[in-house]
């Protein structure tokens, strides 16, 4: 495996947790805590759009929590079985922002749908108020 790059805090939980667990793994790393490396940390922070530890770089490629692993376990699999893509960088941006819109759209019907339900039955409440009254 190539040089994997782990940007942390010292008193961050997950971050210590996420390096226990790559240690146990045997899977070696660099460690760099973001305030003795701050000016590359706000590089990643411009570049990710994220300020969340631990942020890892593997293969040119960040992996940010909650956005692109879960846990120890989710990162190593996708560590594992990462393969750089074949694909110019202009194509794999214009995919994944058809994902991402593609997304969006879902999330706002799946909300629209439960708010209308929510109108719904609040209808249905006040009338069956209005009609007891």
């Amino acid at each position: 495996m190539n040089k994997i790059i782990i940007y942390s805090n010292e008193t961050c939980p997950y971050c210590k947790q996420i390096k226990e667990g790559l240690t146990k793994d045997n899977i070696v790393f660099e460690s760099r805590i973001t305030n003795e490396h701050e000016e590359e940390w706000k590089n990643v922070i411009t570049l990710t759009g994220i300020p969340s530890v631990p942020t890892i770089l593997y293969e040119d490629e960040y992996f940010v929590p909650g956005r692109d692993f879960r846990s120890h376990p989710h990162l190593v699999e996708i560590l594992k079985s990462y393969k750089k893509s074949g694909f110019p960088s202009d194509k794999i941006i214009s995919e994944q922002l058809k994902t991402l819109n593609y997304n969006i759209q879902s999330a706002f019907g799946r909300t629209n749908q439960l708010l209308t339900q929510i109108e719904n039955k609040l209808k249905i409440e006040d009338n069956e108020h209005k009609s007891t009254s």
